[in-house]
């Protein structure tokens, strides 16, 4: 794939469906590390919005030059302009919250019934808490107790939407004698607060698509510094995931694009009365 000429330029795909149909149109015709990375791409689209170009290549199987010559040859500016198409799906597909409550209207403009939302939100709920059974993995789920057991201090990270999922596990920590420190963030001093930590702790981070970008910085940070890591996320590919000594899987469902935290409830107080058994038998 060359570098485009001033016609292709005009019509780089702006968003994520014209890209995949430029993908598809090409395909025959890309050599063969474009057409796998390619094909990647579209198969994994949320390691293309929040992967590193070093992680993406990885996975893909190919050099990180390929990334971005594959880019260019799209007639992006670079890696970063291709990677913002994918972040801009992962938008559209979460809407701001004005648009959800819109999206719940009947097709004559009306509002939902509440009873019908209660209905719709239990739904999800259980939906969610039936495919946590499926995708934690009981190995999994006790490496990742023995983990936090056999740290001094747990540090508790997750920001926005699942803030109070860490909220929660430092207020049970407490409770049941274990020592943590929940990372707030406030007066963005989640850097500081995780600068105490050392290699006898331990981090619980958490973070769902779309990834928070401080869960996801102070991680890596954190395995940099040989701090074990447990994960709570929601795919193989989540950014979380490279920084992690081990990672639960949980894919929350939806009502309205609203999307419930009742599996990460359920997870997080397994974990801290788990924790807390450990810890009890030493």
């Amino acid at each position: 794939m060359e570098a485009p000429s001033q016609a292709a330029r005009d019509v780089v795909p702006e968003d994520f469906e014209s890209l995949k149909l430029v993908l598809l149109q090409r395909r025959e015709s890309l050599p063969k590390r474009l057409k796998q990375l390619a094909a990647f791409a579209l198969e994994h689209p949320e390691e293309m919005a929040f992967g590193t170009v070093a992680g993406i290549a990885e996975h893909a199987g190919v050099q990180p030059s390929t990334l971005i010559r594959f880019a260019k040859g799209l007639g992006y500016d670079g890696f970063s302009h291709l990677q913002q198409i994918f972040r801009d799906r992962l938008r559209e597909r979460f809407p701001d919250y004005r648009e959800r409550l819109q999206g719940l209207r009947t097709s004559e403009g009306q509002h939902v019934h509440a009873t019908a939302l209660l209905d719709g939100f239990a739904e999800a709920a259980a939906i969610s808490l039936d495919r946590m059974r499926n995708s934690v993995r009981p190995e999994e789920f006790a490496r990742a107790v023995t983990t936090l057991a056999n740290a001094d201090t747990i540090y508790l990270l997750g920001a926005r939407r699942v803030f109070p999922v860490s909220a929660y596990c430092a207020y049970a920590f407490g409770k049941l004698g274990v020592r943590s420190m929940l990372i707030d963030h406030i007066a963005q001093l989640g850097p500081e607060q995780l600068a105490t930590a050392h290699e006898r702790d331990a981090v619980l981070a958490i973070s769902f698509t779309p990834y928070a970008p401080i869960t996801i910085d102070l991680a890596a940070t954190a395995a940099r510094r040989n701090i074990p890591v447990v994960a709570v996320t929601d795919s193989p590919f989540s950014p979380l995931v490279s920084s992690a000594d081990v990672w639960l899987e949980i894919a929350e469902a939806d009502f309205g694009a609203f999307r419930s935290l009742s599996a990460s409830f359920a997870l997080a107080m397994a974990l801290v009365v788990a924790v807390a058994e450990k810890r009890a038998e030493t």
